[in-house]
């Protein structure tokens, strides 16, 4: 193992992820860490205390993404930017997204404990929002720095409370100030690169360590809204009733069936439903559904809205329905040097490996618009994520750091 390999410190790096996990931490083990809350505040004021504390500077820019920078020898050259988010869903895991961020982190540490110069900047960075949960869309603190989506609307976001992005936005900054970046969300890179977990069983299905990412499927978000008639539960005769919850759940059936295939390679979930006005003996007046369609191929995805659009025009009746398209990202293909790279060095570090799409959608899909990108995925107990038994041993997670802080260091010197 080189030596600065061997800087990766095990104990550290799961040290790192214990202490994060304490903030938004749940019973069950797991953490509730959503954007822009209290608990996002103190993950970011933590990171900023380890980066102080190593010499590093910060900087956050005006959507709230945080930037932990290792200068190189050539303060102007483009850096090499490496990272994740640190948001989570409401019953998330310890690990997701959370790993990218403290691996990159590592890897400055590991670079600065063993006294390797790089001639460019490497940067450690938490993107916000990447999970959607709260605000919607996800990924958009790399979307907006990407030029993706605008700044402003992204700001007027409101999540299912009311509130305002732009307000939480302000509200988690003033908690954990960080110097500011001025302009527009952005900058040069030369290169970018995330570790993270695999949010699925293929590696530790294959007793492989080491997943060298090919791309990431496309996806895409929709809100379903149904609209009928409020009514008394007692009095109303179901033959008369615009029952807007009965009108979703049709929706949603058909839409169920239309997106099974043969080969189980499409993705449909309907992951929140609110009916209003919530009463137990009123007859529902509005539902709300969300959906999430993922699938490698764009023009797949195309065709599968169309079916979903015809559905709700045509099962909604006899209560008003209409879906709206939320995001569409395409799919993405990463960068042969960054696949390559990353192959060989895993090998040349002695560790398994396989190629692999992601299933799951990333910060660098939208950051790969802007210059090489890639990806390093290490095991999951079980493929299991988004979920609070979410886990992972700390020998893949300084093996995949291993192999990130290589491809970083050779990156920084071309």
């Amino acid at each position: 193992m080189s030596a600065l390999a061997n800087a990766v410190r095990e104990d550290r790096l799961w040290q790192r992820h214990a202490d994060m996990a304490k903030l938004g931490g749940t019973p069950k083990g797991g953490v509730n860490r959503q954007a822009l809350s209290p608990e996002d505040a103190a993950a970011r004021n933590q990171l900023a205390a380890w980066a102080k504390a190593r010499g590093f500077s910060i900087s956050t820019d005006a959507i709230g993404n945080l930037f932990v920078r290792r200068e190189g020898s050539d303060p102007a050259a483009r850096p090499v930017l490496s990272g994740s988010h640190m948001d989570s869903q409401p019953t998330g895991g310890r690990f997701d997204g959370m790993y990218g961020v403290l691996a990159a982190f590592e890897a400055l540490e590991a670079l600065e404990d063993a006294g390797v110069t790089t001639r460019r900047p490497v940067i450690a960075v938490a993107w916000t929002n990447e999970e959607g949960s709260r605000f919607q869309p996800g990924a958009m603190g790399s979307a907006v720095f990407a030029g993706q989506y605008r700044l402003d609307d992204m700001l007027a976001a409101k999540d299912w409370k009311g509130v305002k992005l732009a307000d939480a936005l302000a509200e988690t900054l003033g908690a954990a100030p960080a110097p500011m970046r001025g302009g527009e969300p952005g900058f040069a890179l030369d290169y970018y690169i995330e570790a993270h977990i695999e949010q699925g069983p293929r590696l530790e299905n294959a007793s492989t360590t080491i997943g060298v990412v090919t791309g990431i499927q496309g996806s895409r978000r929709y809100i379903v809204e149904t609209d009928g008639e409020e009514a008394h539960a007692g009095t109303t005769p179901r033959a008369a009733r615009k029952d807007a919850f009965a009108a979703a759940t049709r929706i949603a059936a058909a839409m169920y069936e239309a997106t099974t295939d043969a080969d189980d390679t499409l993705r449909f979930t309907i992951g929140r439903v609110e009916v209003q006005p919530g009463s137990p003996n009123t007859v529902p007046g509005k539902a709300t559904f969300t959906i999430d369609m993922r699938h490698p191929q764009d023009a797949v995805l195309e065709s599968h809205e169309k079916k979903l659009r015809d559905i709700v025009a045509g099962r909604a009746a006899p209560c008003a329905a209409r879906i709206e398209r939320v995001t569409a990202v395409a799919p993405t293909d990463f960068d042969p040097r960054v696949i390559d790279l990353v192959r060989d060095k895993a090998g040349a570090l002695g560790l398994s490996h396989m190629d692999m799409p992601s299933g799951a959608g990333h910060d660098a899909m939208h950051i790969a618009k802007l210059c090489p990108a890639g990806m390093i995925f290490v095991p999951c107990e079980r493929g299991i994520s988004h979920n609070e038994i979410e886990n992972a041993t700390p020998a893949d997670l300084a093996a995949g750091t291993r192999v990130l802080v290589e491809v970083l260091a050779e990156l920084a010197n071309r």
